[in-house]
C-alpha cells in the first residue's frame, strides 16, 4: 500500500509537472518573405522569446502573406484567430486615427529622429491605444525610408509626378499624399502589387529600397528615385485574447524580446536598404537622387495634407512631435 501510494504521488506530480511545461503554441503572420528585413526581425523575435522562455513558447511564422494581407491578419488577431502579426502602422490608422501621425509624409528627415519618436513617449502614448482594440503592441521596428518607382521616367522633380498611376494602401492619407504630389492612388494590397505592376495596371509604386528587392519590383520596374517621401515603422503586435491568456513573466518575455530584436531589425533594415539598391541598379534599374530644393518642393506640396489630418490625430500630439523633432 505504501509503494502504491508512492507511485499516485509521483504520477500525480509528473502529470502536473508535464501541464505546467506544456507549450504555449501561436502563429505569426508576416507579409514579406522570410529573408527580408521584416522576416529577419521576426526570426529573431522568435529564436528570443523561445530562449527567454526556455522553449515555453514556441511561435511559428507564416511568411510571404501566408496568411493573408496586413488588414486581414490585423483583424484574425482582433478575432483571436492568430496570435502575431507586424504590420506597418499605417494598417491601424482607420480604427486609430492618433497613429496618422507617423505617414505625415516628409515627417522625418533622418532614421535618428524617427527612432527619437517612436521610442520615446510619443510611440508609448500610441502604444497604450491598442488594448481597447484588441490588441497589444509591443514595440517599433524599421521598415525606412520610402523611394518611388516606375515605369515611365525618372522622378527628378515634383512635376514627375503628375499623372501617374500610383500604389497606395487603403489608408487616406497616404492617398491624400499621392494626390498631393500630382500622382493618382489606386488602393492595391502588397500581394497584388507585383502583378499590377507587370501588367502596367499601374505605373509606379513607393516602398522602402529593401521591400522593392524583397518583392523583386525591379523585375518590373525601370526607374528609382530617392523621393524619401515617407518613413515606414513596422509594429510588432499580439492578439490581446492570447496576450490576457498568458502569465505576466511570459509577457515581459514577449515585450523584452521584441524590443531587444529592435536593434537587430533595424541593423538588417539599414544593411538590406544599401545593398538592395546597389543590386537593383547593377541589374540596370536606373538610380536619380533628388536633389535637397526639390524635396523642399515636394514638403511644400503636401503641407495641405499635413494640415487636413492635424484636427484627426490631435494639435497636441502634432505639437508633441514636432517639439521633439526640434
Amino acid at each position: 500500500m505504501k509503494h502504491r501510494y508512492k507511485f499516485l504521488t509521483l504520477l500525480i506530480a509528473a502529470t502536473l509537472s508535464s501541464t505546467s511545461l506544456a507549450a504555449v503554441t501561436a502563429k505569426f503572420a508576416v507579409t514579406l518573405p522570410e529573408k527580408s528585413h521584416q522576416g529577419q526581425g521576426v526570426a529573431k523575435f522568435v529564436e528570443l522569446v523561445s530562449a527567454k522562455s526556455k522553449g515555453e513558447i514556441q511561435i511559428k511564422p507564416y511568411y510571404s502573406g501566408a496568411l493573408g494581407n496586413d488588414v486581414q491578419v490585423t483583424s484574425a488577431l482582433q478575432g483571436g484567430t492568430i496570435e502575431f502579426t507586424v504590420p506597418q502602422t499605417s494598417t491601424l490608422t482607420g480604427m486609430i486615427k492618433p497613429y496618422e501621425i507617423l505617414d505625415f509624409p516628409f515627417l522625418f528627415k533622418t532614421t535618428e529622429q524617427a527612432e527619437k519618436v517612436l521610442d520615446g513617449p510619443v510611440g508609448e502614448a500610441l502604444l497604450k491605444t491598442l488594448p481597447e482594440h484588441g490588441l497589444v503592441g509591443l514595440a517599433y521596428w524599421e521598415n525606412g525610408f520610402f523611394n518611388a518607382t516606375n515605369s515611365k521616367h525618372p522622378i527628378a522633380k515634383l512635376e514627375d509626378f503628375k499623372g501617374l498611376k500610383f500604389r497606395s494602401i487603403q489608408a487616406k492619407i497616404t492617398q491624400e499624399t499621392i494626390k498631393a504630389l500630382g500622382a493618382n492612388p489606386v488602393p492595391l494590397a502588397i500581394p497584388e502589387l507585383y502583378t499590377a505592376l507587370e501588367t502596367r495596371t499601374i505605373d509606379g509604386q513607393g516602398t522602402p529600397n529593401a521591400v522593392i528587392a524583397a518583392l523583386k519590383l525591379d523585375e518590373v520596374q525601370k526607374y528609382l528615385s530617392t523621393t524619401r517621401h515617407s518613413y515606414g515603422a513596422f509594429i510588432p503586435l499580439v492578439s490581446k485574447a492570447f496576450w490576457d491568456k498568458l502569465s505576466p513573466a511570459d509577457q515581459q518575455i514577449l515585450k523584452d524580446s521584441a524590443i531587444e530584436a529592435r536593434s537587430y531589425q533595424r541593423d538588417v533594415a539599414r544593411a538590406q536598404s544599401k545593398s538592395a539598391l546597389e543590386k537593383m541598379a547593377s541589374k540596370g534599374l536606373q538610380v536619380n537622387e533628388v536633389s535637397d530644393a526639390e524635396h523642399d518642393r515636394m514638403r511644400a506640396a503636401v503641407q495641405p495634407v499635413w494640415d487636413m489630418f492635424i484636427p484627426s490625430v490631435g494639435q497636441d500630439l502634432f505639437n508633441q512631435v514636432s517639439a521633439e523633432l526640434k
